[in-house]
C-alpha cells in the first residue's frame, strides 16, 4: 500500500486529496493545527498529526514521529491569502506580510529538509500548491500583489531545492481558481475536480520532470 502526506489537510484542497487517496486505497498522513480537523481527519481514515509549518518545534515533533517512514507522495498545501484588495498602491504592513511570507514560503522551506528525505527513500513525488498567480511570465493584473510574490518565491525555493533530492521528483502545481473558502463561491472549478486533475498530473510524472510548474490540466506554466 502506497504511502502520502498531506501537509495542511483541514479542509478545501488538503482535505479533498485525503479523500480521494483514501478512496483509492493508499495510506494516508494528513496534517493539520486543530483538534477538531484532528478528528475529522481520523475519523475519516488518515493518521492524522498536529502541525504549526511556520513553526520550527511543531515541524521538529513531526519529523520525530514520523522517523524511518518512506513516502510516495507528500503534498504541501498550507498556504494563505492574506488581506483582500492587495494592490501596489499601497504597501502590506509588516504582520500581513510576515504571516503570508511565513505560511506560503518559510513553512515549505522548513519542510522541505525534514520530509524531502522520506520521500527520496521510496523514489517519491513531492508537490507544492502553488498558483498561477505566481507566474512572472502569465502576470497581466496586480491583483493580490502579496499572494502573488509568495507563490513566486515558493516557485523559487522548490526549484532549487529539486536540485539537491535527486532521487525525489520535485513539482508545482496551480490547482485553477477553485471554490474552498480561499476561492469562493464563484470559482469555475470545483475542489473534486480540481484534486482529481492534480493527481493524475502527479502520477504521470517522471523523474526528468522534477522541479517543473504545472496545472491541474498538465500544462507547463511560464516562470
Amino acid at each position: 500500500m502506497p504511502t502520502a502526506l498531506i501537509l495542511g489537510a483541514s479542509r478545501g484542497i488538503g482535505r479533498e486529496f485525503v479523500r480521494q487517496l483514501i478512496a483509492a486505497n493508499w495510506r494516508v498522513l494528513a496534517t493539520a493545527r486543530d483538534d477538531a480537523s484532528l478528528a475529522d481527519l481520523r475519523s475519516a481514515g488518515a493518521e492524522a498529526y498536529k502541525l504549526d509549518v511556520a513553526n520550527p518545534d511543531s515541524l521538529a515533533g513531526l519529523g520525530w514521529q514520523l522517523d524511518g517512514e518512506k513516502l510516495d507522495l507528500a503534498v504541501y498545501v498550507a498556504g494563505v491569502y492574506g488581506p483582500q484588495g492587495q494592490s501596489p498602491k499601497a504597501p502590506p504592513t509588516a504582520q500581513d506580510f510576515d504571516k503570508v511570507m511565513h505560511t506560503n514560503v518559510l513553512g515549505a522551506m522548513q519542510v522541505i529538509p525534514t520530509i524531502a528525505p522520506m520521500v527520496e527513500a521510496a523514489q517519491g513525488r513531492f508537490a507544492f500548491i502553488s498558483s498561477g498567480m505566481g507566474s512572472i511570465g502569465e502576470t497581466d493584473t496586480s491583483y493580490g500583489w502579496l499572494y502573488r510574490t509568495s507563490k513566486t518565491a515558493l516557485n523559487m525555493a522548490v526549484r532549487s531545492a529539486a536540485l539537491d533530492y535527486p532521487s525525489a521528483t520535485f513539482v508545482l502545481m496551480c490547482p485553477g481558481w477553485v471554490r474552498t473558502d480561499m476561492g469562493g463561491p464563484n470559482a469555475t472549478l470545483a475542489v473534486e475536480d480540481s484534486v482529481g486533475g492534480l493527481l493524475n498530473v502527479i502520477n504521470g510524472l517522471k523523474q526528468e520532470d522534477s522541479g517543473t510548474y504545472r496545472n491541474y490540466a498538465g500544462r507547463t506554466l511560464a516562470w
